[in-house]
């Protein structure tokens, strides 16, 4: 069944369907994403776009074809996507949302990492990709998903969740539930008003970055979240997930650490991007680095309080498990604030000085 509708999808556009095969590339949470071989050698990515998660899809994609217009320069490889036989990018066919783009070549993507050639190329590309859309109007684009990192909404989601959650689902929880309650409030001093709104692609862990054969980062995929927001939603995303040795549903949680080596060549990878920083959002990029694993960890939770609704589990615990190793690695955040800020204030701020 699958076989036939990726078929009559290619045919869309106009790729010769009895030259294909495919594989499932099973990384990601949301949508459905195959590999597309023509004639034996790996030509197209093909994307099955979850709507019962992305309910703006058209919107979305816009925001994607507007910011790949830009995305491209001599350290950011362009990610082409293919349009179908009615000139548009994203195909509807049998009630369901497609689109493609053309695969990379001999690229590759790491969901951990001890390499600091990785981590400084992570915020290198990171800072590229800013830079590329830095003087873009946030008014062009859709906000897909409202208040996707809000952390006062996804508390409200949260506690909506424990209301009428299963009495042994909660008391499983118990201990993921008490570090949200001991720790919500140390987000209190987050001032949003008073950081830029930028482009950003609100999704920026490491197996989002494509890398070439020599560890290069050549650009960043799974676009679907590109709207407004602020930096330290990207910036906190990328450090929780390159500084961290360990998978995020990592069960032995004596296994979460917070390498700061790690830390500091992300921020030289930032540095040599020469993207421009305000003071009020160095400030606050320790805390964004606090900020992401919590709020990713409490909507980890939401939805193990709820029956695991909104991502895929490969077994019913495995919501929990994310979130209690994600706390885990919020909790060493918060310890190495002092850190964090002393390296970002001496790399980055304007007078390159501390």
């Amino acid at each position: 069944m699958v076989n036939k509708l990726i078929t009559e999808v290619l045919e869309k556009y106009n790729i010769d369907s009895t030259l294909v095969s495919y594989k499932t590339i099973t990384h990601g949470y949301i949508n459905d994403t195959y590999l597309i071989f023509l004639e034996g050698e790996p030509k197209f990515v093909l994307q099955q776009l979850n709507t019962s998660i992305f309910k703006k899809v058209e919107m979305l994609q816009q925001n994607i074809d507007r910011a790949t217009s830009l995305l491209y320069n001599e350290q950011y490889s362009r990610l082409d996507f293919l349009r179908s036989s009615n000139g548009n990018t994203l195909v509807k066919y049998n009630d369901r949302y497609w689109r493609m783009m053309h695969y990379i070549p001999d690229s590759i993507t790491f969901n951990t990492t001890n390499d600091e050639c990785i981590a400084f190329e992570a915020g290198r590309i990171i800072g590229t990709f800013h830079r590329l859309l830095e003087k873009e109007a946030t008014t062009a684009y859709h906000v897909t998903i409202p208040n996707f990192h809000d952390y006062k909404v996804r508390y409200k989601e949260f506690t909506s969740a424990l209301e009428i959650a299963n009495a042994k689902v909660v008391s499983s929880a118990k201990d993921a539930i008490k570090f949200v309650n001991d720790n919500i409030e140390h987000f209190d001093t987050l001032e949003m008003s008073d950081l830029a709104i930028r482009i950003c692609h609100n999704d920026t862990k490491l197996n989002n970055i494509l890398f070439g054969a020599d560890k290069k980062a050549l650009c960043l995929i799974d676009l679907d979240t590109i709207m407004p927001g602020y930096f330290i939603y990207d910036f906190g995303d990328l450090v929780r997930t390159v500084v961290n040795p360990v998978e995020e549903d990592e069960k032995n949680l004596s296994k979460v650490k917070f390498n700061i080596n790690l830390f500091e060549k992300i921020v030289d990878g930032l540095h040599f991007s020469k993207m421009q920083l305000s003071d009020n959002e160095l400030e606050y990029l320790p805390i964004g680095v606090a900020l992401m694993p919590f709020l990713h960890g409490l909507r980890f939770l939401t939805d193990f309080l709820s029956g695991n609704i909104y991502y895929k589990v490969n077994y019913s615990d495995q919501n929990l498990d994310r979130c209690l190793s994600l706390f885990k690695f919020a909790a060493l955040a918060f310890k190495h604030k002092g850190q964090m800020k002393f390296y970002l204030k001496m790399k980055l701020n304007n007078k390159g000085t501390i």
